[in-house]
């Protein structure tokens, strides 16, 4: 749907997408988030990859080389993400500042899913396509999954951390994230991930 803001005051995102020269972004946001044709994106992704590509910009714009893996570390640093060390974070913003990049300024232009809520339905006028329950299920067990693999990722880097700074043994550790339920009538304990797929545990509540 065509973007229409001649009426009023414009939001967050049309500012930032016109100064950093990210036009093809609202269609993009708007087709990530409802779906169409591909997997729904979540609105807290969305503001992710919108940011980054803010980065991107002005990284770009600054002369500075731009590297995909380079913009996601620099944006969990500015984003104070908590597996970034301070000795990172704060070797990789003078990086930013030696290049040229305006550091607080593209900070002030990082936007929130509420702010990408608001620009996609009143300004794009866009709504979220009718959701079948078991596209919901499987939209609520992909969280969970991504949570927990995120939860592994930020435990293996702390533990990394911790090992090289002589805070704890340096041994070969591996890290598991196991998200199980257990059915507070029978005692039956789930993977989550199996517990959905069932619609639940099939135990009888009246036999107890």
């Amino acid at each position: 749907m065509t973007a229409d803001s001649s009426g009023g005051r414009r939001t967050k995102v049309e500012r930032v997408i016109d100064e950093y020269g990210l036009e093809e972004w609202g269609d993009r946001l708007e087709a990530e988030w409802t779906g169409d044709g591909t997997e729904r994106t979540s609105l807290r992704d969305l503001a992710t990859e919108f940011n980054q590509a803010v980065l991107r910009a002005a990284v770009r714009d600054a002369g500075a080389s731009v590297i995909d893996t380079d913009i996601e570390s620099l944006y969990r640093t500015l984003t104070d993400d908590g597996d970034v060390s301070r000795s990172d974070a704060v070797r990789k913003r003078r990086e930013l500042e030696r290049s040229g990049v305006d550091i607080d300024g593209v900070r002030s232009d990082f936007v929130t899913h509420q702010t990408i809520y608001t620009y996609l339905t009143n300004v794009r006028e866009a709504s979220l396509p009718e959701e079948s329950p078991e596209d919901r299920v499987d939209r609520k067990k992909e969280t969970v999954q991504r949570l927990a693999g995120r939860t592994q990722v930020v435990t293996e880097s702390t533990l990394t951390e911790l090992s090289n700074a002589g805070e704890i043994t340096d041994r070969d550790y591996e890290v598991f994230v196991d998200v199980r339920t257990i059915c507070g009538n029978c005692g039956a304990d789930y993977p989550i991930a199996e517990l959905l797929d069932q619609g639940g545990c099939d135990c009888d509540v009246d036999a107890t």
